[in-house]
């Protein structure tokens, strides 16, 4: 029985399906978003924070091409702050502690007044797909519901497994249903499906923690937010902990690591290398002690965030290491931390698109494709619902190379490398972090989202008005600057010219505080973030430029796109396992392919032979 025709169908109501389905019903489709149950939408079933080391550059780039998790964080902090604000502007990020439960009433409150996004609470167990193209999905009610297009974002739902020590039961994350029964559609489509864990640390009651044997850790009030539409600066916050382990903690993992199902056996699937738990820390790393943040989950609420603190150990276990700490001594159990085994697939099973090679209109995102975190899912999802409306418009789909966004990166790691854990955006695996710096995001991206049609009015204002700023601050900077001026700027930086030098040079010079050329009365009436962005671009213009010249060079081997039926098995020269490789991944391009783990130059060489020849036959 078919009950009703969509557009587009989102399964799953995470990070990845929020974005997906207001990307896809604010570009006029209609669209059905399924949650296995309505407080899963938009939950933050670890820490909720959004942000971070690599991660602050996606929700900015999220919000650039207009996505709504940088205003939801906004809406919801509780705390912000800049990581590595001592060191150099590409890898600078932002960090914000949110009020979870806000986060989740805000979202709500956004589909509720998303024309065209109907929310219901429902499960999707199989696929209805009809000659090699998705057609919709049959819920677990035996209902079918027809769709061009679908997006899986099922997060780590797929056939969900808690476990604690000897305790193991089929459940989802923070005691919600599991989903069962889509692993084996996939499977049966030809989908690869795979096993991964990911965990958990503790709640502890607030009322029971001795904070004063703790180090506060304040945040930062003269930063701005993550959203571009947000103009104001986050000043009353609320204050995160530090604490750490010692050699009484260790010592207890120690004696009990063979009740620890990552030790015995128990779990199978793959952990996150770069957030391991505690016992995998004491274990591998010889350190006297590890530190612990201990962070407010909501404004209101009764319960703590025990960073650092993941763990499956049994439950006595656990009460007997967190109580080693300083300032949890007494501490209360509101919720135990719990590992979590999950199915996902292999994304060298998608096209950069993130569409499935193995049907057409289908796509997935987020930690269904191998990820991990809420904004490398928010990041996918967004890329997935403006793919699934541009395979319904017959468009060609938006691909965002690595040279333009963290979010290219991302996703090209994803589906050319493929990952063999849940991965983990960081500032490291990008090739050009300077030029993909978080406060210019809005420069590179918003652009994009104009043409492709999610950025609105509002939005779109605001940038071009923020481009003539920068255009007349750029006038500005190329003014002349007297030596009474710059000396009292340089004295940490060499000699002042005697002619004077031009404001956009002075950032060239070593130890010149942004801060202090901003409070020049020249430069009064730019907003600073515009100042910041100048002073970083003339700062680092040298090197910029030698990016520059890096990313033209990767742009030739991007440009060269591969015959969609070539068939790399004719081809004289490869090696078997780049054949193998070349067939099974299908690269777009021939910088993509140069990607491939396990594709060497010569392999490349073969390549490329390959395109003139076709060209000169074409010719």
């Amino acid at each position: 029985m078919i009950k009703r025709e969509y557009q587009a169908i989102v399964i799953g109501a995470g990070h990845a399906g929020m974005e997906a389905a207001l990307a896809l019903s604010r570009l006029g489709e209609e669209t059905l978003l399924l949650t296995i149950e309505e407080k899963s939408v938009a939950m933050m079933p670890c820490n909720p924070n959004v942000g971070g080391t690599g991660k602050g550059h996606l929700v900015r780039e999220i919000d650039a091409l207009g996505g709504q998790m940088g205003l939801a964080a906004d809406h919801s902090l509780l705390q912000i702050k800049m990581l590595n604000a001592t060191k150099g502007a590409a890898v600078q990020s932002l960090r914000g502690q949110t009020d979870k439960e806000v986060y989740h009433r805000y979202m709500l409150d956004v589909i509720a007044h998303t024309p065209r996004l109907t929310l219901t609470e429902a499960e999707a167990v199989d696929l209805i797909v009809e000659e090699g193209k998705v057609a919709g999905v049959v819920l677990s009610t035996g209902v079918e519901i027809a769709a061009h297009t679908v997006v899986i974002a099922s997060g780590v739902y797929l056939e969900s497994r808690i476990i604690r020590g000897e305790e193991s039961y089929q459940e989802g994350p923070s005691g919600l249903k599991r989903a069962s029964g889509l692993s084996k559609a996939l499977a049966r489509l030809g989908v690869p499906i795979r096993r991964f864990k990911t965990g958990t640390p503790a709640r502890i009651a607030r009322d029971s923690i001795d904070y004063s044997k703790m180090e506060v850790e304040e945040g930062d009030t003269d930063v701005y937010c993550f959203s571009y539409l947000t103009h104001t600066k986050l000043v009353e916050q609320q204050p995160c902990y530090l604490t750490w382990t010692n050699e009484r903690t260790h010592d207890i993992i120690r004696a009990n690591i063979d009740r620890a199902p990552m030790y015995n056996g128990t779990i199978k699937g793959v952990g996150p290398r770069y957030c391991p738990s505690i016992e995998d820390k004491v274990m591998r790393f010889d350190h006297p002690r590890h530190q612990i943040f201990v962070e407010p989950e909501t404004l209101t609420g009764d319960t703590m965030y025990i960073q650092g603190m993941s763990s499956s150990l049994p439950r006595d276990v656990q009460e007997q290491m967190y109580r080693t700490i300083p300032g949890l001594e007494h501490c209360r159990f509101v919720k135990y931390a719990y590992a979590i085994e999950y199915d996902c697939i292999d994304p060298l099973a998608l096209y950069p698109s993130l569409e499935t090679k193995a049907v057409k209109g289908l796509f997935t995102a987020g930690q269904v494709n191998g990820s991990s975190g809420y904004e490398e899912a928010a990041a996918q999802g967004l890329m997935a619902g403006i793919n699934a409306h541009r395979y319904l418009e017959g468009k060609e789909a938006v691909v965002l190379g690595r040279d333009q966004a963290y979010i290219g990166v991302l996703i090209d790691d994803l589906v050319t490398r493929g990952t063999n854990e849940p991965y983990r955006m960081m500032t490291a695996r990008a090739e050009y972090r300077l030029t993909l710096r978080q406060d210019n995001a809005d420069r590179r991206l918003t652009p994009l989202g104009r043409e492709i049609g999610l950025v609105d009015d509002t939005r779109w204002n605001e940038f071009v008005q923020k481009c003539a700023t920068r255009a007349a601050l750029d006038a500005a900077l190329e003014e002349i600057l007297p030596p009474k001026v710059t000396a009292p700027l340089l004295q940490k930086g060499g000699e002042v010219p005697k002619t004077g030098i031009k404001a956009k040079d002075i950032f060239v010079h070593q130890g010149v505080d942004v801060k202090e050329v901003y409070a020049l009365p020249e430069f009064a009436s730019f907003p600073y973030e515009v100042f910041y962005e100048a002073a970083i671009d003339n700062k680092y213009r040298g090197y910029l430029a030698k990016e520059r010249e890096m990313q033209a060079e990767m742009r030739a081997l991007e440009d060269k796109v591969l015959p969609a039926d070539i068939d790399y098995n004719t081809l004289d020269n490869l090696r078997l396992e780049a054949r193998q490789k070349l067939n099974a991944i299908r690269p777009r391009t021939l910088g993509q392919a140069a990607r491939i783990s396990g594709i060497s130059p010569a392999d490349v060489n073969v390549l490329i032979i390959c395109l003139v020849k076709r060209g000169k036959e074409g010719a």
